[in-house]
């Protein structure tokens, strides 16, 4: 294994490197092998009970991608000019739902349950969600508790792309009820099962940007003993 020092090093400087690119440089574009790298950190991210909430959307049209410009405040330099441009779904409480059929599935063909552990397994998804977290008191509940994962995945990707010297940004701007249309009349939706957590521009920087300022780790830190 590589020295555990020059791992962490490594690391740290891809953090120090990443910022939030506002305009990258349209006449670069990200290698198709980096790129699926960047896409398999998300696929094996983390999720809460390990239910892959998510779809990861490469929108690579430039229609497509002019119609969410028209929408999206937050991507206007970010939409025209990035190499790579992905919306990361939520699954909605129809697939969420502890006793849902995509969680059935899920357990039966990914994490390959017996079939006769599924009530049990059901049954104590019900718990956590009824009880523990409350997630079934509404719809917008279960959906914001779906988007959390989709941000572990995010995170994971922006991180991934700045250790191979891959600039992104997270886009949170958009107006949501447009986003959702244009969406729902693409048929990236599913018909209700997933819905617009969060976007995401990948690329290379069109210039330098600003040093990156953060609090001082004693004001966002707190141990206790």
């Amino acid at each position: 294994m590589e020295n555990k020092d020059a791992i962490k090093e490594q690391i740290l400087a891809a953090f120090q490197f990443r910022h939030a690119t506002k305009k990258f440089d349209p006449d670069k574009i990200i290698p198709e092998d980096d790129f699926n790298f960047i896409l398999e950190t998300a696929r094996l991210s983390p999720s809460s009970i390990g239910i892959e909430p998510w779809k990861f959307v490469v929108i690579q049209n430039q229609q497509l991608r002019e119609k969410l410009k028209e929408v999206t405040w937050g991507a206007q330099g970010q939409l025209p000019t990035a190499s790579h441009f992905v919306a990361l779904l939520a699954r909605t409480k129809v697939d969420t739902k502890y006793d849902s059929d995509y969680i059935t599935n899920h357990l039966l063909t990914v994490k390959g349950l017996p079939e006769e552990l599924i009530p049990k397994v059901h049954e104590r998804y019900k718990v956590f969600q009824e009880n523990d977290l409350h997630l079934l008191d509404s719809e917008r509940s279960m959906f914001d508790w779906a988007s959390k994962q989709t941000y572990i995945a995010l995170g994971n990707m922006m991180t991934a792309a700045a250790q191979i010297g891959i600039d992104s940004c997270p886009v949170e701007g958009f107006h949501y009820d447009s986003v959702h249309q244009i969406f729902e009349e693409e048929g990236l939706l599913e018909n209700g099962h997933l819905d617009i957590s969060v976007m995401v521009a990948f690329g290379y920087r069109a210039e330098e940007p600003r040093p990156k300022t953060r609090k001082k780790k004693e004001d966002v830190i707190k141990w206790i003993y």
